[in-house]
């Protein structure tokens, strides 16, 4: 699935407000994104979603069934 198709389904889903989806989203346009990047701006990038992945905390703790 590209960052179109997985943008879509996001809409499609009413997915806007999981922010562990946007991060799927932000991680797939890094992927297509990867070939014009230097390594150094990949590895920014990457860490930069990383940070942000990591501050959404235990967002699935009670919700586990809905979710996975």
């Amino acid at each position: 699935m590209n960052s179109n198709e997985l943008a879509k389904y996001i809409e499609e889903t009413d997915g806007m407000g999981k922010s562990w989806l946007l991060v799927q989203l932000r991680l797939q346009k890094l992927a297509e994104a990867k070939p014009n990047l230097s390594s150094e701006e990949y590895i920014v990038r990457l860490e930069d979603i990383h940070r942000d992945m990591m501050n959404l905390g235990e967002w699935w703790l009670g919700v586990e069934n809905e979710v996975f």
